[in-house]
């Protein structure tokens, strides 16, 4: 247990130790919540719609946790060329928990960014609707940062450097989050899109994440998290397989 604690902390440490990265990470979701919110706000209302930004604000902080979870288990490439990660697998303990550590550590920065990003969204002007369902919210933002910190460690487990980066954001990042109905609602899409969203897993965060914080479910909140919660250990179970098999 001790190196999976040592390997948690040093994710967290990581993060604050740089401002820039903090900085730097906030800056989509902002402008996304500023830019959209209020761009399409009116259109949005006119619509028949209500508040966008009470439709908008989860969807931004699922993208915070998405982008900053795929983030952490990517690092593993950078530990890679700079030995670092060499340096741990040669200690005395199994893989399964170096890996383990990792994936806790990269997830909890994740959720501290989507804390953020809903600290933000209050400032903007969101207001959520039930301080019960508020806690519930934080299991949805737990387990969306452990689903995507175990599978961007799956993904720099096979990539030897970071040339497939751009191809990974391009067509799989990018895809996941317009196609999980953060920006627009599911309800009326064509067939096609209504298919792809839901087989995709971050349709089911932000629509955890809508539920709890807006009474806006689409799938139902015990579906959301039934498929997230099978779906997380699914992905950390072939993580651990994949990290397993890392050559160094």
């Amino acid at each position: 247990m001790q190196i999976i604690y040592i390997l948690w902390l040093r994710q967290i440490k990581r993060y604050f130790r740089s401002r820039a990265r903090i900085v730097g990470s906030l800056g989509q979701p902002l402008l996304l919540l500023l830019a959209l919110g209020f761009g399409f706000g009116p259109i949005y209302q006119k619509a028949g719609g209500g508040d966008y930004i009470q439709f908008l604000a989860p969807g931004i902080i699922s993208m915070g946790i998405l982008f900053t979870a795929v983030f952490s288990g990517i690092e593993i490439i950078w530990d890679k060329q700079f030995g670092f990660l060499k340096e741990t697998l040669v200690a005395p303990v199994s893989r399964l928990k170096i890996m383990f550590g990792r994936t806790l550590g990269g997830g909890t920065v994740a959720v501290i960014q989507g804390i953020i990003i809903f600290i933000i969204s209050l400032i903007i002007g969101f207001r959520p609707m039930s301080l019960r369902l508020l806690l519930l919210s934080f299991i949805f933002m737990a387990l969306i940062a452990l689903f995507f910190t175990a599978l961007g460690t799956a993904i720099a487990s096979v990539l030897k450097d970071m040339q497939g980066f751009q191809l990974i954001m391009n067509f799989l990042l990018m895809p996941l989050f317009f196609l999980s109905g953060a920006l627009f609602p599911l309800q009326g899409l064509p067939k096609a899109i209504t298919a792809v969203a839901r087989i995709n897993p971050l349709s089911y965060g932000v629509d955890g994440l809508r539920g709890t914080l807006v009474n806006g479910a689409h799938f139902g909140l015990l579906t959301d998290f039934l498929v997230l919660s099978i779906i997380t250990i699914i992905i950390l179970a072939i993580g651990s397989f994949l990290f397993s098999k890392i050559e160094i």
